[in-house]
Protein backbone atom coordinates (compact mmCIF):
# COMPACT_ATOMS: atom_id res chain seq x y z
CA UNK A 1 0.00 0.00 0.00
CA UNK A 2 0.96 3.56 -0.79
CA UNK A 3 2.01 5.72 2.29
CA UNK A 4 -0.79 8.48 3.20
CA UNK A 5 -0.44 11.50 1.79
CA UNK A 6 0.13 14.22 4.41
CA UNK A 7 -2.61 17.06 4.81
CA UNK A 8 -1.50 20.09 2.77
CA UNK A 9 0.01 22.48 5.07
CA UNK A 10 -0.55 26.27 4.13
CA UNK A 11 2.77 27.98 3.42
CA UNK A 12 3.69 30.35 6.34
CA UNK A 13 3.87 34.16 5.40
CA UNK A 14 7.81 34.83 3.24
CA UNK A 15 10.52 35.20 5.67
CA UNK A 16 11.62 39.26 4.73
CA UNK A 17 9.02 40.86 5.89
CA UNK A 18 10.76 44.38 5.57
CA UNK A 19 11.62 43.87 2.00
CA UNK A 20 8.61 42.91 1.20
CA UNK A 21 7.35 45.93 2.46
CA UNK A 22 9.58 48.14 0.41
CA UNK A 23 8.98 45.92 -2.66
CA UNK A 24 5.28 47.05 -2.33
CA UNK A 25 5.67 50.55 -0.98
CA UNK A 26 8.50 51.76 -2.74
CA UNK A 27 6.39 50.83 -6.30
CA UNK A 28 3.53 52.18 -4.69
CA UNK A 29 4.58 55.32 -3.99
CA UNK A 30 6.15 56.07 -7.39
CA UNK A 31 2.50 54.66 -8.89
CA UNK A 32 0.84 57.07 -6.54
CA UNK A 33 3.09 60.33 -6.88
CA UNK A 34 2.59 59.53 -10.80
CA UNK A 35 -1.44 59.78 -10.32
CA UNK A 36 -1.73 62.58 -7.90
CA UNK A 37 0.68 65.49 -9.77
CA UNK A 38 -2.10 65.43 -12.25
CA UNK A 39 -4.43 66.33 -9.63
CA UNK A 40 -2.03 69.08 -7.83
CA UNK A 41 -1.31 70.66 -10.88
CA UNK A 42 -4.99 70.70 -12.61
CA UNK A 43 -5.17 74.18 -12.54
CA UNK A 44 -1.93 75.17 -15.00
CA UNK A 45 -3.24 71.66 -17.25
CA UNK A 46 -6.62 73.21 -17.59
CA UNK A 47 -5.42 76.63 -18.93
CA UNK A 48 -2.68 74.82 -21.36
CA UNK A 49 -4.83 71.76 -22.51
CA UNK A 50 -7.98 72.84 -22.72
CA UNK A 51 -9.76 76.08 -24.49
CA UNK A 52 -11.62 78.82 -22.33
CA UNK A 53 -15.48 79.02 -22.92
CA UNK A 54 -15.95 82.64 -23.91
CA UNK A 55 -16.83 84.18 -20.14
CA UNK A 56 -16.89 81.01 -18.13
CA UNK A 57 -13.45 80.17 -16.49
CA UNK A 58 -14.70 77.48 -14.67
CA UNK A 59 -15.00 75.51 -18.57
CA UNK A 60 -10.99 74.47 -18.27
CA UNK A 61 -10.89 72.93 -14.79
CA UNK A 62 -14.18 71.20 -15.26
CA UNK A 63 -12.79 69.75 -18.82
CA UNK A 64 -9.69 68.73 -16.37
CA UNK A 65 -11.48 66.83 -13.63
CA UNK A 66 -13.76 65.17 -16.16
CA UNK A 67 -10.60 63.84 -17.95
CA UNK A 68 -9.35 62.93 -13.89
CA UNK A 69 -12.65 61.39 -13.76
CA UNK A 70 -11.67 58.85 -17.37
CA UNK A 71 -8.56 57.72 -15.64
CA UNK A 72 -10.94 56.33 -13.14
CA UNK A 73 -12.94 54.28 -15.42
CA UNK A 74 -10.10 52.37 -16.64
CA UNK A 75 -9.24 51.71 -12.77
CA UNK A 76 -11.72 48.61 -12.59
CA UNK A 77 -10.30 47.23 -16.31
CA UNK A 78 -6.59 47.32 -14.89
CA UNK A 79 -8.32 45.82 -11.54
CA UNK A 80 -9.62 43.20 -13.57
CA UNK A 81 -6.86 42.29 -15.78
CA UNK A 82 -4.01 43.17 -13.89
CA UNK A 83 -6.17 41.16 -10.76
CA UNK A 84 -6.24 38.29 -12.97
CA UNK A 85 -2.52 37.98 -13.70
CA UNK A 86 -1.76 38.29 -10.31
CA UNK A 87 -4.02 35.34 -9.95
CA UNK A 88 -2.77 33.23 -12.41
CA UNK A 89 0.88 34.23 -12.73
CA UNK A 90 1.84 35.49 -9.32
CA UNK A 91 1.32 39.07 -7.83
CA UNK A 92 5.07 40.25 -8.24
CA UNK A 93 4.70 39.84 -11.77
CA UNK A 94 1.60 41.93 -11.81
CA UNK A 95 3.64 44.50 -9.70
CA UNK A 96 5.90 45.00 -12.16
CA UNK A 97 3.95 45.31 -15.20
CA UNK A 98 1.97 47.99 -13.44
CA UNK A 99 4.69 50.25 -12.50
CA UNK A 100 6.24 49.83 -15.93
CA UNK A 101 2.46 51.13 -17.50
CA UNK A 102 2.79 53.87 -14.99
CA UNK A 103 6.04 55.42 -15.63
CA UNK A 104 5.50 55.22 -19.59
CA UNK A 105 2.28 57.12 -19.24
CA UNK A 106 3.67 59.62 -16.74
CA UNK A 107 6.19 60.47 -19.63
CA UNK A 108 3.06 60.79 -22.10
CA UNK A 109 1.63 63.41 -20.12
CA UNK A 110 4.93 64.93 -19.25
CA UNK A 111 5.05 65.20 -23.25
CA UNK A 112 1.77 66.62 -23.65
CA UNK A 113 1.41 69.12 -26.43
CA UNK A 114 -0.67 72.68 -25.59
CA UNK A 115 -3.99 73.57 -27.34
CA UNK A 116 -2.20 76.47 -28.59
CA UNK A 117 0.40 74.35 -30.55
CA UNK A 118 -1.88 71.45 -31.23
CA UNK A 119 -5.52 71.64 -30.95
CA UNK A 120 -7.64 68.94 -30.08
CA UNK A 121 -4.74 66.78 -30.07
CA UNK A 122 -3.65 67.93 -27.14
CA UNK A 123 -6.69 66.48 -25.22
CA UNK A 124 -6.62 63.37 -27.08
CA UNK A 125 -2.96 62.94 -25.99
CA UNK A 126 -4.12 63.84 -21.86
CA UNK A 127 -6.91 61.44 -22.14
CA UNK A 128 -5.21 58.40 -24.04
CA UNK A 129 -2.64 59.01 -21.02
CA UNK A 130 -4.66 59.41 -18.33
CA UNK A 131 -6.42 55.83 -19.45
CA UNK A 132 -2.98 54.23 -19.34
CA UNK A 133 -2.53 55.69 -15.82
CA UNK A 134 -6.06 54.32 -14.79
CA UNK A 135 -5.17 50.92 -15.95
CA UNK A 136 -1.93 50.96 -14.53
CA UNK A 137 -3.35 52.18 -11.12
CA UNK A 138 -6.40 49.49 -11.32
CA UNK A 139 -3.96 46.98 -11.33
CA UNK A 140 -1.44 48.12 -8.93
CA UNK A 141 -4.09 48.15 -6.05
CA UNK A 142 -5.54 44.91 -6.69
CA UNK A 143 -1.98 43.25 -6.77
CA UNK A 144 -0.21 45.36 -4.09
CA UNK A 145 -3.05 44.75 -1.92
CA UNK A 146 -2.98 41.02 -1.82
CA UNK A 147 0.80 41.25 -1.87
CA UNK A 148 0.75 43.32 1.25
CA UNK A 149 -1.42 41.48 3.35
CA UNK A 150 -0.50 37.98 2.13
CA UNK A 151 3.19 38.89 3.04
CA UNK A 152 2.27 39.43 6.98
CA UNK A 153 2.61 37.49 10.28
CA UNK A 154 0.05 36.45 12.26
CA UNK A 155 -1.83 39.35 13.89
CA UNK A 156 -0.41 41.43 11.89
CA UNK A 157 -1.99 41.99 8.59
CA UNK A 158 -4.04 45.58 9.39
CA UNK A 159 -0.48 46.45 10.47
CA UNK A 160 0.47 45.46 6.67
CA UNK A 161 -2.65 46.77 5.35
CA UNK A 162 -1.84 50.07 6.54
CA UNK A 163 1.47 50.43 4.35
CA UNK A 164 -0.58 50.58 1.19
CA UNK A 165 -1.74 54.61 2.36
CA UNK A 166 1.48 54.99 4.17
CA UNK A 167 2.85 54.56 0.52
CA UNK A 168 0.17 55.94 -1.25
CA UNK A 169 0.92 59.19 1.07
CA UNK A 170 4.29 59.30 0.51
CA UNK A 171 3.40 59.38 -2.84
CA UNK A 172 1.04 62.33 -2.66
CA UNK A 173 3.56 63.98 -0.63
CA UNK A 174 6.29 63.96 -3.18
CA UNK A 175 4.16 65.33 -5.76
CA UNK A 176 2.27 67.79 -3.37
CA UNK A 177 5.80 69.14 -2.16
CA UNK A 178 7.25 68.94 -5.52
CA UNK A 179 4.36 70.79 -6.67
CA UNK A 180 4.76 73.46 -3.91
CA UNK A 181 8.09 74.15 -4.34
CA UNK A 182 7.97 74.71 -8.19
CA UNK A 183 5.48 77.17 -7.84
CA UNK A 184 7.31 78.70 -4.98
CA UNK A 185 10.51 79.08 -7.02
CA UNK A 186 8.47 79.68 -10.84
CA UNK A 187 6.00 81.52 -9.78
CA UNK A 188 2.39 81.07 -12.08
CA UNK A 189 4.07 82.54 -15.30
CA UNK A 190 6.56 79.64 -15.70
CA UNK A 191 4.63 76.98 -14.10
CA UNK A 192 1.83 77.58 -16.92
CA UNK A 193 4.22 77.42 -19.59
CA UNK A 194 6.63 74.60 -18.67
CA UNK A 195 6.95 73.92 -15.00
CA UNK A 196 3.78 71.55 -14.57
CA UNK A 197 5.52 68.90 -16.96
CA UNK A 198 8.71 68.60 -14.54
CA UNK A 199 6.78 66.24 -11.93
CA UNK A 200 5.46 64.32 -14.97
CA UNK A 201 9.32 63.48 -16.36
CA UNK A 202 10.46 63.08 -12.68
CA UNK A 203 8.09 60.35 -12.05
CA UNK A 204 8.86 58.41 -15.52
CA UNK A 205 12.25 58.04 -13.85
CA UNK A 206 10.88 57.38 -10.69
CA UNK A 207 9.26 54.39 -12.14
CA UNK A 208 12.22 52.39 -13.16
CA UNK A 209 13.58 52.64 -9.48
CA UNK A 210 10.47 51.09 -8.34
CA UNK A 211 10.79 48.54 -10.99
CA UNK A 212 14.32 47.60 -10.32
CA UNK A 213 13.46 46.96 -6.75
CA UNK A 214 9.95 45.05 -6.98
CA UNK A 215 12.58 42.43 -9.13
CA UNK A 216 13.51 41.41 -5.66
CA UNK A 217 10.49 40.65 -4.10
CA UNK A 218 9.32 37.66 -3.17
CA UNK A 219 6.30 36.04 -4.27
CA UNK A 220 3.31 35.70 -2.22
CA UNK A 221 1.07 33.48 -4.47
CA UNK A 222 0.90 29.80 -3.09
CA UNK A 223 -1.43 27.32 -4.96
CA UNK A 224 -1.63 25.26 -1.55
CA UNK A 225 2.18 23.39 -2.66
CA UNK A 226 0.31 22.81 -6.27
CA UNK A 227 1.82 24.76 -9.15
CA UNK A 228 -0.16 23.35 -11.70
CA UNK A 229 -3.69 23.73 -10.03
CA UNK A 230 -6.15 25.18 -12.55
CA UNK A 231 -5.72 28.55 -13.17
CA UNK A 232 -8.64 30.90 -11.99
CA UNK A 233 -10.63 32.27 -15.23
CA UNK A 234 -11.15 35.81 -15.64
CA UNK A 235 -14.53 36.28 -14.60
CA UNK A 236 -14.73 33.32 -11.56
CA UNK A 237 -14.41 36.00 -8.36
CA UNK A 238 -17.84 37.51 -9.39
CA UNK A 239 -18.98 34.66 -10.04
CA UNK A 240 -18.61 32.46 -7.69
CA UNK A 241 -18.25 34.93 -4.38
CA UNK A 242 -21.14 37.18 -5.28
CA UNK A 243 -21.62 38.61 -2.19
CA UNK A 244 -17.75 39.28 -1.12
CA UNK A 245 -18.01 41.41 -4.57
CA UNK A 246 -21.09 43.39 -2.89
CA UNK A 247 -19.74 44.05 -0.11
CA UNK A 248 -16.45 45.95 -1.28
CA UNK A 249 -18.77 48.17 -3.52
CA UNK A 250 -20.38 48.73 -0.35
CA UNK A 251 -17.47 49.19 1.96
CA UNK A 252 -15.41 51.24 -0.43
CA UNK A 253 -18.30 53.95 -1.55
CA UNK A 254 -18.16 56.36 1.29
CA UNK A 255 -14.70 55.61 1.74
CA UNK A 256 -13.08 56.20 -1.40
CA UNK A 257 -15.54 59.58 -1.66
CA UNK A 258 -13.91 61.29 1.46
CA UNK A 259 -10.57 60.08 0.46
CA UNK A 260 -10.43 61.70 -2.54
CA UNK A 261 -12.60 64.72 -1.56
CA UNK A 262 -9.76 65.30 1.44
CA UNK A 263 -6.39 64.52 -0.12
CA UNK A 264 -7.57 64.93 -3.81
CA UNK A 265 -10.18 68.25 -4.23
CA UNK A 266 -9.89 69.79 -0.93
CA UNK A 267 -7.28 72.01 -2.14
CA UNK A 268 -8.83 73.22 -5.29
CA UNK A 269 -12.64 73.58 -3.09
CA UNK A 270 -10.40 75.87 -0.64
CA UNK A 271 -8.92 77.73 -3.74
CA UNK A 272 -12.29 78.34 -5.52
CA UNK A 273 -13.24 79.70 -1.96
CA UNK A 274 -10.81 82.72 -2.17
CA UNK A 275 -7.55 80.63 -0.04
CA UNK A 276 -4.32 81.18 -1.78
CA UNK A 277 -3.17 78.26 -4.07
CA UNK A 278 0.19 78.08 -2.43
CA UNK A 279 -1.29 78.19 1.27
CA UNK A 280 -4.10 75.50 -0.03
CA UNK A 281 -0.76 73.05 -1.50
CA UNK A 282 1.13 73.73 1.89
CA UNK A 283 -2.09 72.78 4.13
CA UNK A 284 -2.44 69.81 1.83
CA UNK A 285 1.05 68.74 2.39
CA UNK A 286 1.40 69.45 6.07
CA UNK A 287 -2.24 67.22 6.60
CA UNK A 288 -0.56 64.33 4.49
CA UNK A 289 2.41 64.11 6.31
CA UNK A 290 0.33 63.72 9.32
CA UNK A 291 -1.99 61.08 7.72
CA UNK A 292 0.86 58.82 6.75
CA UNK A 293 1.89 58.93 10.63
CA UNK A 294 -1.89 57.93 11.50
CA UNK A 295 -1.70 54.89 9.24
CA UNK A 296 0.51 52.05 11.17
CA UNK A 297 -1.52 52.93 14.12
CA UNK A 298 -4.69 52.41 12.59
CA UNK A 299 -3.91 49.21 11.43
CA UNK A 300 -1.94 48.42 14.69
CA UNK A 301 -5.71 49.16 16.69
CA UNK A 302 -7.78 46.82 14.19
CA UNK A 303 -5.56 44.31 14.98
CA UNK A 304 -6.25 43.72 18.50
CA UNK A 305 -9.67 45.56 18.15
CA UNK A 306 -11.15 44.10 15.59
CA UNK A 307 -12.11 45.87 11.81
CA UNK A 308 -15.76 46.73 12.47
CA UNK A 309 -14.74 49.48 15.22
CA UNK A 310 -12.59 51.34 12.81
CA UNK A 311 -15.19 51.47 10.08
CA UNK A 312 -17.56 52.72 12.05
CA UNK A 313 -15.67 55.24 13.48
CA UNK A 314 -14.71 56.63 10.00
CA UNK A 315 -18.53 56.31 8.73
CA UNK A 316 -20.37 57.59 11.29
CA UNK A 317 -18.13 60.82 11.75
CA UNK A 318 -18.04 61.82 7.70
CA UNK A 319 -21.74 61.12 7.93
CA UNK A 320 -22.03 63.35 11.06
CA UNK A 321 -19.34 65.85 10.71
CA UNK A 322 -18.58 66.25 6.98
CA UNK A 323 -20.88 69.26 6.45
CA UNK A 324 -19.71 71.26 9.22
CA UNK A 325 -15.87 70.45 8.12
CA UNK A 326 -16.38 71.27 4.39
CA UNK A 327 -18.51 74.54 5.53
CA UNK A 328 -15.42 75.99 8.20
CA UNK A 329 -12.65 75.77 5.08
CA UNK A 330 -11.86 79.69 4.65
CA UNK A 331 -8.10 80.54 5.23
CA UNK A 332 -5.17 79.00 5.86
CA UNK A 333 -5.58 77.79 9.65
CA UNK A 334 -9.44 76.58 8.67
CA UNK A 335 -8.02 74.19 6.01
CA UNK A 336 -5.33 72.85 7.90
CA UNK A 337 -7.61 72.04 10.86
CA UNK A 338 -10.46 70.66 8.80
CA UNK A 339 -7.99 68.59 6.85
CA UNK A 340 -6.26 66.97 9.77
CA UNK A 341 -9.17 66.47 11.23
CA UNK A 342 -10.48 64.86 7.65
CA UNK A 343 -7.28 62.61 8.04
CA UNK A 344 -7.89 60.92 12.00
CA UNK A 345 -11.61 59.84 10.78
CA UNK A 346 -10.45 58.56 7.31
CA UNK A 347 -7.48 56.60 8.88
CA UNK A 348 -10.38 54.31 10.14
CA UNK A 349 -10.76 53.12 6.73
CA UNK A 350 -7.65 53.61 4.98
CA UNK A 351 -5.36 51.84 6.91
CA UNK A 352 -7.36 48.61 7.15
CA UNK A 353 -9.33 48.45 3.59
CA UNK A 354 -6.39 46.25 2.13
CA UNK A 355 -6.96 43.84 5.32
CA UNK A 356 -10.89 43.83 5.14
CA UNK A 357 -10.81 43.56 1.46
CA UNK A 358 -8.16 40.34 1.12
CA UNK A 359 -9.73 39.03 4.05
CA UNK A 360 -13.29 38.68 2.33
CA UNK A 361 -11.72 36.36 -0.80
CA UNK A 362 -9.59 33.07 -1.02
CA UNK A 363 -6.72 33.48 -2.17
CA UNK A 364 -6.78 31.90 -6.01
CA UNK A 365 -9.36 34.95 -7.11
CA UNK A 366 -8.13 37.32 -4.44
CA UNK A 367 -6.66 39.78 -6.63
CA UNK A 368 -9.10 40.05 -9.35
CA UNK A 369 -11.69 39.65 -6.89
CA UNK A 370 -10.56 42.48 -5.15
CA UNK A 371 -9.67 44.86 -7.95
CA UNK A 372 -12.69 44.96 -9.94
CA UNK A 373 -15.57 46.08 -7.63
CA UNK A 374 -13.39 48.10 -5.59
CA UNK A 375 -11.78 50.05 -8.88
CA UNK A 376 -15.27 49.97 -10.13
CA UNK A 377 -16.47 51.86 -6.60
CA UNK A 378 -13.79 54.10 -6.52
CA UNK A 379 -14.63 54.94 -10.31
CA UNK A 380 -17.98 56.25 -9.75
CA UNK A 381 -17.76 57.85 -5.86
CA UNK A 382 -13.80 58.78 -5.54
CA UNK A 383 -13.21 59.46 -9.55
CA UNK A 384 -16.24 61.93 -9.78
CA UNK A 385 -15.51 63.99 -6.81
CA UNK A 386 -13.51 67.01 -7.83
CA UNK A 387 -15.76 67.17 -10.67
CA UNK A 388 -18.98 66.84 -8.67
CA UNK A 389 -17.69 69.63 -5.87
CA UNK A 390 -16.56 71.67 -8.66
CA UNK A 391 -20.17 71.27 -10.78
CA UNK A 392 -21.91 72.01 -7.79
CA UNK A 393 -19.76 75.08 -7.11
CA UNK A 394 -20.85 76.23 -10.83
CA UNK A 395 -24.08 75.63 -9.85
CA UNK A 396 -23.93 78.19 -7.33
CA UNK A 397 -24.76 75.20 -4.82
CA UNK A 398 -21.16 74.73 -3.37
CA UNK A 399 -22.28 73.45 0.34
CA UNK A 400 -24.64 70.55 -1.31
CA UNK A 401 -21.74 68.64 -1.83
CA UNK A 402 -20.44 68.22 1.78
CA UNK A 403 -24.13 66.77 2.32
CA UNK A 404 -23.39 64.58 -0.51
CA UNK A 405 -20.50 63.19 1.12
CA UNK A 406 -22.46 62.93 4.05
CA UNK A 407 -25.14 60.61 2.56
CA UNK A 408 -23.01 58.38 0.60
CA UNK A 409 -20.75 57.45 4.16
CA UNK A 410 -24.34 56.96 5.52
CA UNK A 411 -24.67 54.11 3.04
CA UNK A 412 -21.23 52.76 4.01
CA UNK A 413 -21.95 52.89 7.42
CA UNK A 414 -24.98 50.48 7.31
CA UNK A 415 -22.57 48.08 5.74
CA UNK A 416 -20.34 47.88 8.11
CA UNK A 417 -22.52 47.19 10.63
CA UNK A 418 -23.40 43.75 8.85
CA UNK A 419 -19.55 42.94 8.34
CA UNK A 420 -18.46 39.79 9.87
CA UNK A 421 -15.63 40.65 11.85
CA UNK A 422 -12.36 38.72 9.96
CA UNK A 423 -9.55 40.38 12.01
CA UNK A 424 -8.67 37.13 13.75
CA UNK A 425 -9.89 34.82 11.83
CA UNK A 426 -7.09 32.85 9.34
CA UNK A 427 -6.52 34.58 6.55
CA UNK A 428 -6.60 31.88 2.87
CA UNK A 429 -3.49 31.00 1.52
Amino acid sequence: MNPPTPPTQAPAPPRRPVRQLLAASVGNAVEWYDWYAYTFLATYIAAQVFPESAGNSLVPLLSTFAVFAVGFFMRPVGGLLMGSVADRHGRRTALTVTILLMGGSSLLVGLTPTYASAGLLAPVVLVAARLLQGLSVGGEFAASTTFLVESAGPGRRGLFSSFQYVSTTIGQLAASGLAAVLVGTLGDGRMGEWGWRVPFLVGGALSLVGFWIRRGAEETLHRAGQPSAPRPRLFDALRHHPRASLLICGITAGGTLAYYTWTSYLPTYAELGGVDKGDTLLASTLALAFFALLQPLGGLLSDRYGRKPSLLLFGLGFTLLAPALLGLVGSFASLLLVACAGMVLLTGFTSISAAVNAELFPAGVRAAGIGFPYSLTVALFGGTAPYVGTLFRELDRPGMFAWYVSAVCLLSSLVYLRLPETAHQELDR
